[in-house]
């Protein structure tokens, strides 16, 4: 897989538009990003395309740092960020 896509300011805009209504697909707990968790994003990226992400890190910089890890294993880029929640989105392959 060959990085994360490049997507506009526009593109990430209308992606988190259509993520809010999404429930998170991977759950990612406080051991943080696991080759398990990597593989359950994989198969969910692989099936829908724009999933959400639930990370439950002790804090805001642990959150972002298992986010970047989570899309830069997975080739996904990130569309958004609130809280404890954030969407991915790479296209379908096929």
């Amino acid at each position: 897989m060959s990085g994360h896509p490049d997507l506009s300011s526009a593109e990430r805009k209308r992606l988190r538009g259509q993520a809010m209504n999404l429930k998170p697909a991977v759950m990612i707990g406080r051991a943080g990003v696991s080759e398990t968790v990597i593989e359950a994003t994989r198969t969910a990226l692989r099936k829908d395309g724009l999933i959400k992400v639930r990370l439950e890190a002790p804090d805001r910089t642990s959150r972002r740092q298992w986010l970047e890890n989570l899309a830069s294993a997975t080739g996904a880029a990130i569309c958004g960020s609130v809280g404890h929640t954030a969407s991915l989105y790479r296209p379908r392959e096929g």
